[in-house]
């Protein structure tokens, strides 16, 4: 079962940048996960600690507010979700809801952030990519935003 995690893992684009032995690293701390279409992953403010490496399926990231739900962006197989694990109790910034049937490989956030501290190496390649993440996850809000509250937006929907 590891050498299927390590293969499906040294093929996700999320890795692309590690070295072999960090895939490796990653891969033992792997494992598959399987969710249900219209499934609920996670609620905004949860304090979920699971980081996720799609493999198949789309995932919606959504912000919840009274009487209305925003997609702010849609995750396919390649993307990650669930950043915020690495963060330790901060809770989370969106909700995620499957689309369709979602396999993923998850990981436990305090063992990804111990696999830090203990590989400093790892950890800035890790941490690196997330703030990547991070970063797409912001553009993909800002855009949003735009798209919402832009006057050419207001006056096309008028």
């Amino acid at each position: 079962m590891r050498e299927t995690i390590l293969a499906t893992l040294r093929h996700h684009p999320f890795v692309a940048e590690f070295e072999p032995k960090h895939v490796e690293k990653l891969a033992s701390m792997a494992k598959e996960i399987r969710f249900e279409r219209d499934q609920m992953l996670f609620r905004e403010g949860d304090d979920r600690s699971e980081f996720y490496l799609i493999v198949t399926g789309l995932v919606a990231l959504e912000v919840a507010a009274p009487g209305h739900t925003f997609r702010v962006q849609t995750l396919f197989a390649g993307d990650e979700l669930g950043w915020s694990a690495i963060l330790m109790g901060r809770g989370k910034y969106f909700q995620a809801r499957t689309l369709e049937r979602v396999d993923a490989l998850a990981f436990e956030g305090s063992e990804l952030l111990a696999a830090c501290r203990e590989d400093t190496l790892f950890g800035f390649v890790l941490m690196q990519r997330l703030l990547g993440v991070v970063g797409e996850r912001l553009q993909a809000t800002r855009l949003q935003m735009l798209d919402m509250y832009s006057p050419v937006a207001a006056r096309a929907g008028a």
